[in-house]
């Protein structure tokens, strides 16, 4: 039997971590890959996280090894080859900015150091806990003997949200659809951008208009709008892309495509250096690699352009707060 993965999944008894836990057991994450979970969440939650690992035994999944849970980051970390930072502080009513990534550095500081001090060698991190760039930022800063490559945010919800809107403006099923592209920071800023989508491996192109004024604002506030429909934020279609994101990194995103990866940026597109920002991405051997060289409309740039220093102004407000190292 193969050598199990073990996967680390912080906030795991919130919504997001309910609906990812049992597909991970599934192996809709990482093949027909054994798996060991460990569950990390705040002493309050430890019980409901511990109902959860008794949902998971009870479904008897082959694949999945073991569960154990943990309120401490060290012990959660042990030996992961995967992270999913899902929990974070979510920004209630009067709470500033500056209030905000303070109160999730004071989280994803502590769980990278940890990451850094006891994960394995090959370990990949997702932040799906929001402001998520930052907080992979934060997280890649704590852990400075881990490739900074290795930590990545989510904009994969962005983007499946993207070829969603695409596949039904177009009437056609979203497998037929490639190359779409999410730049920039995950919030309102994002850059949502069809110019290089394919449908069955032909281009395609919409109105300008259209990408401006429908497309890119029902991608960006998408989030909202399903709070506003059902009362709670996307869980499962949050979830979905979280596994969507790790499978592609480990095992490869499929011939002649690419998907949104924000990692840190090398200086391409515009985009300083070191900065956690969402690019068009392939993976191969377990590795992402930033797709070079792509022709940008001045709106799209203008886009990637603004994004970025709203990046900028969020690593710098954690800067001067003292919480990066």
């Amino acid at each position: 039997m193969r050598t199990p993965i073990t996967v680390t999944v912080t906030g795991a008894a919130g919504q997001i971590g309910y609906a990812l836990l049992f597909r991970i057991a599934a192996g809709d994450m990482l093949g027909g890959s054994p798996v060991r979970l460990r569950l990390l969440e705040i002493p309050q939650a430890v019980a409901a996280a511990e109902g959860t690992a008794m949902e998971l035994a009870d479904a008897a999944f082959p694949l999945l090894d073991s569960v154990d849970v943990f309120d401490d980051a060290d012990a959660a970390f042990e030996g992961a080859n995967v992270a999913l930072l899902v929990g974070a502080r979510p920004r209630t009513a009067g709470m500033e900015r500056g209030d905000l990534l303070a109160a999730n550095a004071g989280i994803f500081g502590p769980q990278g150091r940890a990451i850094g001090d006891h994960a394995a060698d090959d370990i990949r991190v997702l932040a799906v806990g929001n402001p998520a760039n930052t907080n992979a930022l934060i997280a890649q800063a704590h852990a400075p003997d881990v490739p900074a490559e290795r930590f990545t945010a989510m904009t994969r919800l962005d983007h499946n949200r993207g070829l969603a809107q695409l596949a039904a403006k177009l009437g056609v099923g979203v497998g037929r659809l490639t190359r779409m592209t999410v730049w920039g920071n995950h919030s309102s800023t994002q850059v949502p951008d069809p110019s290089h989508l394919l449908l069955d491996g032909e281009p395609v192109g919409f109105a300008p208009e259209w990408v401006a004024d429908e497309f890119v604002p029902t991608v960006a506030n998408r989030g909202a709008a399903i709070i506003a429909a059902r009362g709670a934020s996307s869980a499962a279609s949050a979830a979905s892309a979280a596994i969507d994101h790790v499978r592609d990194w480990v095992l490869g995103t499929r011939e002649g495509d690419w998907v949104s990866v924000a990692l840190p940026s090398t200086g391409l597109y515009g985009v300083p250096a070191g900065l956690v920002s969402s690019f068009p991405a392939t993976s191969a051997g377990g590795e992402w690699q930033v797709v070079e060289g792509l022709e940008l409309s001045d709106a799209v740039r203008a886009g990637i352009a603004a994004s970025a220093a709203e990046l900028v102004a969020e690593r710098d407000a954690v800067r001067a707060l003292g919480l990066l190292p």
